[in-house]
């Protein structure tokens, strides 16, 4: 039997068009097979990963037994599906990776791409569970994710991100993710007001009842959550992603506490040296909350980007907590060409060069991607335990 690695390396991660159908048509054909607990569905453009494993940690906490599926890995596959507390181990998903290939034919098997055999493998993986928190990909109304019927929609900060597959204004890529929603949903705070209009328009033709988090997690609530923030150190755009799941909770009755929720993933502005912080946000959004966060504090900013990143805009938005950039190779098919970074850094006049290593006696904040993540844990080795 093959592994469920080189199966998966077999597979494209990207593709310049995408099938939409391909994932629904597959799923049709298995659904009958798969038992699934009911699913919490997570949409946005910044803070799926942590607002999901705040919830399904909080969930745990309750008693629950909990999968949460995110993507992508830093550096085990192993990271992308959850289990009641741990990454799941080699031997879980090699079980569930033939348990999908007993659902699938042997086309449709083949066909599917990573993300979406992926997401399947996440299903099998999870039966038992009392709830899954389901993070989608890059879309929402057609990301594999969206498939499954869900018990409750989560939609995080949306913002301008994958353009070429989402749409080119806030509109259209607030629509296709809010279309994802279910009969049931919770928008988290937005930095833009058309994002709320687009989901009580969608609400509205769909019959659902969506909540927004601060209004039904109510002002004391807020409160509370503002203190547990501040005793776990949580950066200030984090607090929201904790609101975003103590909503979410709200709606599944599930009583929460200061000792429900767990620190958030690693990547999110984590401490990984006492003069280095890590963070795997790689947009504009994200890039404006950290620069907030840091200000005024500046950095040696470990930097690369994909091509189809808006990066200029991206290294504007930090310019203020940078004093210089070092730029970090990345050995990946979609990376910016170099010399377009350089012209880039040039016309923000930031001071640049090439990442040689840490020095003790500066600052350093590595941001770029979870690929740029990985290429820095690599070089260093300053990073989560590796098993």
């Amino acid at each position: 039997m093959t592994d469920y690695l080189s199966f998966l390396d077999s597979k494209p991660l990207y593709y310049d068009e995408i099938d939409y159908g391909r994932m629904p048509r597959a799923w049709e054909k298995i659904r009958h097979e798969v038992r699934l607990a009911p699913v919490i569905h997570l949409v946005g453009t910044n803070g799926k990963g942590t607002t999901g494993r705040f919830l399904a940690s909080a969930l745990k906490a309750a008693g629950y037994r909990v999968g949460h599926y995110t993507s992508p890995h830093i550096l085990r596959f192993n990271e992308r599906i959850w289990i009641d507390g741990a990454d799941a181990d080699d031997e879980t998903l090699q079980k569930a990776f033939e348990t999908v290939l007993g659902w699938l034919d042997a086309d449709t098997a083949e066909a599917l791409s990573y993300f979406e055999f992926t997401t399947l493998m996440a299903a099998a993986a999870f039966e038992g569970c009392d709830y899954i928190v389901m993070e989608a990909g890059l879309g929402g109304e057609y990301d594999a994710t969206a498939v499954f019927e869900k018990r409750l929609s989560l939609f995080t900060p949306v913002d301008f991100d994958h353009q070429a597959f989402l749409g080119d204004t806030l509109e259209a890529i607030a629509s296709t993710k809010l279309r994802a929603m279910g009969k049931e949903a919770v928008i988290g705070v937005q930095p833009h007001e058309a994002v709320y209009a687009v989901a009580e328009k969608i609400a509205s033709e769909k019959g659902a009842k969506l909540h927004r988090a601060e209004a039904l997690s109510g002002e004391d609530a807020i409160i509370r959550l503002r203190k547990i923030a501040d005793r776990m150190r949580l950066p200030a755009y984090l607090e929201q992603n904790l609101l975003l799941a103590a909503a979410a909770l709200e709606c599944l009755n599930v009583p929460w506490d200061g000792a429900s929720f767990d620190a958030p993933m690693f990547g999110r502005l984590t401490p990984v040296a006492p003069n280095v912080l890590l963070d795997v946000g790689h947009n504009v959004l994200a890039a404006e909350a950290i620069a907030r966060t840091l200000s005024p504090k500046k950095f040696i900013l470990v930097y690369n980007s994909y091509g189809d990143k808006d990066y200029e805009a991206i290294l504007g938005r930090l310019k203020p907590v940078v004093e210089r950039v070092e730029l970090i190779a990345l050995e990946h098919e979609r990376a910016a060409a170099p010399g377009e970074l350089v012209s880039a850094l040039r016309r923000l006049d930031i001071p640049f060069g090439t990442f040689g290593g840490i020095d003790e006696k500066k600052e350093y904040l590595v941001f770029g991607s979870f690929s740029v993540a990985e290429a820095f844990i690599e070089r260093t080795g300053l990073g989560p335990d590796r098993k």
